[in-house]
């Protein structure tokens, strides 16, 4: 006998090995159902999780943060970002779900807010900063639509600091890799060090867009769902290196067989000739690192590696900006506060130019400046 589950939501999750997962949720961002699907128990367990959600007051925090996963605004986000914000509003629904939305107004609220996120920075602060930023942003969507009278996080500041400033792949990380990790991974750093992309974009890089010259992509990070106003696009000249590599995939894959046709639209691929999922290629990089012995060092820091590469090589800050898709003022904070660390290399280049100056003018101290000073009056 069929059942139908009203508001029962299903997800598909590509592991590591290859094979697919199904996840079953009581409603989109409600709890997991973790009983064999068709058995009895899972359908009593649906129906406890929705007659629990029947019963839950409205006019405390809980409340918000199932409207904010309803919402267009949360919808709009990229599929990384949502995965990210459900986990931090577990958190906050554990610690703050029959928080009185009424308490908003009430100044010692801010106080309670900030000492949990207090709390949670003694293990990380990062992920109390964004614990706390997810609450913040909830808040306001809130407060902008009626449902909460106040936003007592709003300009909470941030406990941690990135300090990154020794987090850039030097060439004997870069050596070491090529060295001893996978063969099938050597492409992906070799687009990350050439393109300073970042890992969602280029996980889905497909061989459309790439001519031979020019990689051409829309950054998912700044695609919103039916804005495509908003989208950062980059034209990225592809440098010789990076050629050599590409073309010689694109060989080896028209030698493959067995290749399933959408799977060789992309141009990164698992060992197992597949498109990378999200978490398949986190635990295999940090596989590979860790083999390596490469410490210290994510994904991320390739990205500001290159902008930090390309500052020494004499790029100007616009020029970093249009191959990289950053703003100004991010290649500007990169450079100055995370990744440069003054870097021995700068200072001897500007040390350079000072001397350089220094000789031009006790040069032209020593010329001659008129026709007189040149043909001096013998009488």
């Amino acid at each position: 006998m069929r059942v139908k589950l009203k508001g029962l939501t299903t997800t598909r999750k590509r592991l590591a090995d290859g094979s697919i997962k199904r996840y079953y949720y009581a409603w989109r961002g409600g709890p997991q159902i973790t009983e064999k699907f068709g058995t009895p128990e899972f359908v009593d367990a649906f129906n406890r999780a929705v007659s629990a959600r029947i019963a839950a007051p409205v006019d405390v925090l809980r409340s918000l943060c199932d409207a904010f996963i309803d919402s267009s605004d949360f919808m709009a986000l990229a599929a990384a970002t949502q995965y990210d914000y459900r986990r931090h509003i577990k958190i906050i629904d554990a610690e703050f779900g029959d928080f009185p939305i009424a308490a908003l107004t009430d100044p010692r609220s801010r106080g309670e807010f900030l000492a949990w996120r207090d709390r949670r920075s003694l293990k990380s602060r990062r992920q109390a900063d964004y614990g706390f930023a997810v609450l913040a942003r909830i808040l306001s969507w809130a407060v902008d639509r009626g449902l909460a009278p106040l936003n007592p996080c709003k300009a909470g500041g941030v406990t941690y600091r990135a300090k990154r400033m020794s987090s850039v792949w030097t060439d004997q990380d870069e050596a070491a890799f090529y060295a001893k990790a996978p063969a099938h991974l050597h492409l992906v750093l070799r687009l990350a060090l050439w393109t300073g992309q970042r890992q969602g974009d280029l996980l889905t890089l497909t061989w459309a867009q790439y001519d031979g010259d020019y990689i051409r992509l829309t950054q998912g990070k700044s695609v919103r769902r039916g804005d495509t106003d908003n989208a950062t696009r980059v034209v990225i000249p592809v440098a010789k290196p990076l050629r050599e590599a590409l073309d010689a995939e694109r060989a080896r894959r028209a030698t493959m067989s067995g290749l399933h046709r959408a799977d060789a639209r992309h141009i990164l691929l698992t060992s197992r000739g597949k498109p990378w999922t999200r978490d398949g290629f986190k635990t295999s990089w940090g596989r590979a690192c860790a083999d390596v012995g490469i410490a210290g060092l994510t994904f991320h820091d390739l990205r500001g590696t290159v902008v930090t590469r390309l500052a020494l090589a004499g790029a100007s800050p616009p020029e970093i900006a249009t191959l990289t898709g950053h703003s100004l003022r991010d290649v500007n904070d990169i450079l100055d506060r995370h990744y440069l660390n003054r870097d021995v290399r700068m200072a001897k280049a500007a040390v350079g130019k000072l001397e350089s100056s220094a000789k031009k003018a006790r040069t032209n101290q020593r010329k001659p400046t008129t026709r007189a000073e040149k043909r001096p009056d013998d009488g």
